[in-house]
């Protein structure tokens, strides 16, 4: 089975208290729940900024977040290094993606993940052998 990378949104939405957002919320455990994900540093650092956020509706208290984070450690985590950096610059001037975009599919694919689960870019673009799908569609 091959390993999908998971972008912050969906670490968010499985925390979310936003009845609003309950389909989403659900379908989120549903993902992270599956042991073939894939993360990266960057992902855990957003998720943390944003779970924690005073201006959030529902802020996680740090222990709670950090918690969280060191539960997904289970999974594959791709760490920020040079050639990261460096391919999320190639990526962003080749396919017009924000850095952080860019850094998140070239994280995914020093993994070798087929797939790219996030609403954040365009759903079933492929990117250099990655493949964004929007799980939420």
């Amino acid at each position: 089975m091959s390993l999908r990378f998971l972008d912050t949104n969906i670490l968010l939405y499985s925390i979310s208290s936003d009845p609003g957002e309950t389909a989403k919320r659900d379908r989120a455990i549903m993902l992270i729940e599956t042991d073939n994900n894939a993360l990266s540093v960057q992902v855990l650092q957003e998720f943390y900024v944003q779970a924690t956020r005073p201006t959030r509706s529902d802020p996680l208290p740090h222990d709670l977040a950090a918690g969280l984070i060191r539960t997904w450690l289970r999974f594959e985590v791709q760490e920020i290094t040079v050639p990261i950096m460096l391919g999320a610059l190639a990526m962003k001037e080749k396919f017009g993606l924000s850095y952080w975009e860019a850094a998140i599919v070239a994280a995914a694919r020093a993994l070798g993940c087929r797939e790219l689960y996030t609403e954040d870019m365009t759903h079933g673009r492929e990117l250099e052998g990655t493949i964004i799908v929007n799980p939420f569609l």
